[in-house]
């Protein structure tokens, strides 16, 4: 991904969220996109992960900060819903949250829209992915600490976002 902004911000109604909301704006790149002229499936996927990874980052828990915890997130799920196409050179506007969690397991919401040249956006993408911590020396799943969740600004049992 190339990054033009990125900033980690709550939406207008912050408080009734699961969580704060992570954002990061970038352009298309050239090798997004696939044999039909629009970004590819599988770079969405990648987007999704990306997005993530700079979530937590953010907030001081890259992978050498989980590694140092003794703890890692791994994939279980993505659902992603493709609503509109994206082509090269288009600002996208990627949003994530955590939309819930519950024992080992954690639900993270991605949107990505494009940025029309008014200012306004277009949903492109929607996804949900289901990810599980574990325990690296046990390598078995173990409970998300509650102070790993406060990090993020997760507030269990609010309201998530809508897309």
């Amino acid at each position: 991904m190339t990054h033009n902004a990125s900033d980690s911000h709550s939406p207008t109604e912050a408080n009734q969220h699961t969580a704060k909301v992570f954002s990061q704006r970038f352009f298309v790149p050239p090798s997004a996109i696939d044999e039909l002229g629009h970004v590819s499936n599988l770079e969405w996927v990648c987007w999704v992960s990306r997005l993530a990874t700079a979530h937590s980052e953010s907030v001081g828990l890259g992978f050498a900060g989980y590694q140092k915890l003794g703890l890692l997130w791994v994939v279980r799920r993505h659902e992603v819903d493709y609503l509109a196409e994206a082509r090269e050179g288009e600002e996208i506007h990627g949003d994530t949250w955590i939309a819930d969690v519950r024992g080992a397991t954690s639900r993270r919401s991605t949107t990505f829209r494009r940025v029309e040249p008014d200012g306004s956006t277009k949903l492109l993408v929607r996804a949900e992915t289901t990810w599980a911590m574990i325990d690296i020396h046990r390598r078995r799943p173990t409970r998300v600490p509650k102070d790993l969740l406060a990090r993020y600004g997760f507030t269990p049992g609010a309201r998530p976002p809508r897309g």
